[in-house]
């Protein structure tokens, strides 16, 4: 049974946007012949600059309408909430090292040749970087690789303010607003939101489907598909690639209680801090729940091993934030495959003394390499057609 506050989040209607309104920055298209005919600073973006504008312009980052200021930063760093009490998991800023542009300017955002925003800037300052990385990743070690980003490739200077949205970037994979993905949501069923970074293979498919029949999820709900297909780790196979496994798998499962969408946002590795990030924008999306991996987000030293989060500390800080948020987390099940009853999880597979199959990520790698014949138990062979061929 889904509880009352889902009830009323999603059977009237889809959730509601995180602060009650999707914002849209877009401006009207008779604005952008202003654009052409106004001689603006120009502001060279980098790829993740890029995924913030994008998902600045559409709403995902709701009720957010521009980088945040310093007040916000700071707040954000040291609490994870805005300076109006909105929760928010990481600092959303735009970067740079150029001292000529101002309070008050008006600054043209511009990517691989396509002009995306106007940011008018509010706020410039130096921030503080120890500090950010301490308390949104927990660590500040540079083999935290959100560490080493915000220390070698963001900037010295961070600018807030309001955006004007003049268009969104040119991408391989085409990525749905949130308006659009609330259209093809049902109205009167909770949504459980899947996040991902990686191809998706048996298991993930077997983690998400039974999710849906989770106690707190109610009897029709669907799952929405939807993996961050922006910057990630080095060693992540790239997001061009892993969008094609995800249209060739959806043709071949072909279910209708499944939804796929794609997110243009870089991920940071930050566990629990980047689990609240990632349920506001699916808020923001449509979806009621979220599904909580075991280290989820997480990452480790490559010196020792050891990894820089708890494996439930993401699950646990969700949780904490759940009631707040009005959504509700789906902890994901620790599913093996076993000879005699396929997928189950790991407690009843040690309990009925079943047999476990193994397949580590190395090995499915180095097969996928030799050209070895893959089970089908671990990967669908759609999934395993498109890694080849890539």
């Amino acid at each position: 049974m889904t509880n009352p506050q889902s009830l009323q989040n999603s059977k009237s209607d889809v959730i509601s946007p995180y602060g009650g309104k999707l914002e849209n920055l877009m401006v009207p298209p008779d604005f952008l012949k202003t654009v052409e005919t106004t001689n603006f600073k120009k502001l060279e973006c980098s790829d993740r600059n890029a995924c913030d504008i994008e998902l600045l312009i559409v709403g995902a980052f709701s009720p957010l309408k521009g980088f945040m200021n310093k007040k916000d930063y700071e707040s954000v760093v040291e609490q994870y909430r805005t300076t109006s009490g909105r929760l928010f998991g990481l600092p959303i800023v735009m970067d740079t090292d150029r001292e000529d542009l101002q309070v008050g300017d008006e600054v043209l955002l511009h990517y691989q040749n396509q002009d995306l925003a106007i940011l008018t800037i509010e706020d410039k300052w130096e921030p503080n970087k120890v500090v950010e990385a301490k308390n949104c990743y927990g660590t500040t070690s540079l083999e935290h690789p959100a560490v080493k980003m915000i220390a070698m490739e963001r900037k010295r200077f961070y600018l807030g303010g309001s955006l004007k949205g003049l268009r969104l970037p040119k991408r391989i994979f085409p990525c749905k607003t949130p308006a659009e993905v609330r259209q093809a949501l049902p109205k009167d069923q909770d949504v459980v939101a899947f996040q991902c970074r990686n191809p998706i293979h048996r298991a993930h498919y077997e983690l998400f489907t039974q999710a849906l029949h989770a106690n707190n999820v109610s009897k029709s709900a669907v799952v929405l598909v939807h993996p961050t297909c922006g910057p990630t780790q080095q060693d992540d196979i790239p997001g061009s690639v892993r969008f094609q496994t995800y249209e060739r798998l959806a043709t071949e499962v072909n279910n209708p209680r499944i939804k796929w969408a794609y997110l243009p946002y870089s991920m940071h590795m930050a566990g629990p801090r980047e689990a609240l990030q990632h349920m506001i924008i699916r808020r923001n999306y449509g979806c009621s729940h979220f599904i909580i991996g075991r280290d989820m987000a997480g990452c480790k030293s490559q010196l020792t091993g050891e990894d820089f989060y708890g494996p439930y500390e993401a699950q646990q800080f969700a949780e904490k934030c759940s009631q707040e948020l009005e959504m509700q987390t789906v902890p994901s099940l620790n599913l093996v495959y076993t000879e005699e009853k396929g997928y189950v999880t790991a407690d009843h597979a040690q309990k009925a003394g079943l047999s476990i199959k193994k397949l580590s990520g190395t090995e499915f790698r180095k097969m996928l390499r030799n050209g070895e014949e893959i089970p089908e138990w671990f990967a669908f062979r759609s999934v395993v057609e498109v890694l080849r061929e890539n």
